[in-house]
């Protein structure tokens, strides 16, 4: 069954310390383009994950979207040693030149300046790695879900207009012998006309009409429009991806129709391709959806 390009889907991992929220979002395109947007110190990963998606989905513009979310202790105090060594000794000798008495403090010596800061820690690459893949497993299972949902709708739609196509199909082939007949008609009267009551010989006629036939014959187009219905059902039935094939064979209904339509001299076969037409565009609309 056809699929949709369009869907999106969530998924949250954990791993170690690392926890993750994954958010997948596809449209319509192409190709298999996608985008990822991560935090710096998960930037290490972009590569792992377009391959990952492109390995799940064969087309669409695919954006992934990764937030870390409650990690454990993503900043951590640094003391500097030396500094506050230097502050100690810079302090006591202070203390001596003043003839204060007492010493020198913890709590003073970490109230100065530049002795504790507060980092980021540093975060487990290996932990991210498999906490995003978990997540973003999930969140490609839930757009591949809505994908295929999507799906189900295009192909009902798809059906319907394949059916409207090969009425009209059936329509062109009712009414093909009965233009060439009304074409023999017409030029019997308008020779008749001409002639003022000359009866026109028949054999010759015959062959007016013949070579008119020949002309404006669209059996073979027919033949070709039923074919490429049957192509889109096959492949709206399959499994595989078919989203380009069947843009391809729109394509070639249209280029039959307008065959059909710069052949025919009758205007109720000109107002049924029309439709077709019209019918087709519509088509080609829907199918620039599948994937």
């Amino acid at each position: 069954m056809i699929r949709s390009m369009t869907g999106f889907g969530s998924g949250r991992a954990t791993s170690g310390d690392e926890a993750v929220d994954v958010e997948v979002r596809s449209v319509n395109h192409k190709f298999c383009e996608v985008k990822v947007r991560l935090p710096r110190e998960l930037s290490a990963l972009e590569t792992e994950i377009a391959r990952a998606v492109k390995e799940r989905l064969a087309r669409g513009g695919v954006e992934v979207s990764v937030r870390r979310s409650g990690v454990q202790g993503t900043v951590v105090p640094r003391v500097d040693t030396a500094l506050a060594t230097a502050y100690a000794r810079a302090f006591g000798e202070l203390q001596q030149a003043l003839g204060l008495t007492g010493g020198v403090s913890l709590a003073e010596v970490l109230a100065a300046e530049g002795v504790v800061r507060l980092e980021e820690r540093a975060p487990d690459l290996e932990a991210g790695r498999a906490a995003v893949g978990s997540a973003l497993s999930t969140a490609l299972d839930a757009l591949s879900a809505m994908r295929a949902r999507e799906g189900e709708a295009l192909a009902r739609d798809l059906g319907s207009r394949l059916d409207t196509i090969l009425g009209a199909v059936a329509r062109v082939e009712e009414l093909a012998p009965q233009s060439i007949e009304h074409y023999r008609t017409r030029l019997a009267e308008r020779i008749q006309d001409v002639a003022r009551g000359f009866v026109p010989d028949p054999t010759r006629l015959a062959q007016e009409v013949a070579l008119f036939a020949d002309r404006m014959d669209v059996s073979e187009e027919l033949t070709r429009l039923r074919s490429h219905v049957a192509q889109m059902r096959g492949l709206m039935q399959g499994g595989e991806p078919a989203g380009r094939k069947m843009e391809f064979l729109v394509q070639e209904m249209h280029r039959e129709a307008n065959t059909i339509g710069s052949k025919s001299q009758s205007t109720e076969i000109a107002a049924t391709v029309v439709g077709l037409k019209a019918e087709i565009e519509r088509m080609r609309e829907q199918v620039q959806n599948v994937e």
